[in-house]
C-alpha cells in the first residue's frame, strides 16, 4: 500500500518538475510576441486618448498614400464592424 502511495508521490513530483520546464519554455517563445504586442497596446492607447490626433495621422496617410490606405480602411471597417456586432450581442446576453 505505502510502495503505490510512494509511486504516485514520485509521479506527481516527476509531473509537476515537467510542468514547471515547459512552462519555462513557453514563456521564453513567447516573449518577442509579448513584446510586440506591448508595442501595439501602447499605440492604441495613445490613439485612444488622442482621437483628434488618429485622426489626423489617419488622413495624413490617405492623402500621401491612397492606394494602400483604402485597403486598410476596408479591412478596419470590417474588423470594426466584426467587433462592435460581437460586442453588442455579447451584452445582449448578459442582460
Amino acid at each position: 500500500m505505502k510502495s503505490g502511495r510512494r509511486d504516485l508521490r514520485q509521479r506527481r513530483e516527476q509531473l509537476v518538475a515537467r510542468s514547471v520546464a515547459l512552462r519555462g519554455d513557453m514563456t521564453a517563445a513567447a516573449g518577442p510576441i509579448v513584446a510586440r504586442a506591448a508595442r501595439v497596446d501602447r499605440v492604441l492607447a495613445v490613439a485612444h486618448r488622442h482621437p483628434l490626433l488618429t485622426t489626423v495621422v489617419a488622413l495624413a496617410l490617405a492623402v500621401l498614400v491612397p492606394r494602400p490606405s483604402l485597403t486598410w480602411l476596408r479591412r478596419g471597417m470590417a474588423i470594426y464592424t466584426l467587433l462592435r456586432s460581437g460586442n453588442h450581442r455579447a451584452r445582449r446576453h448578459v442582460l
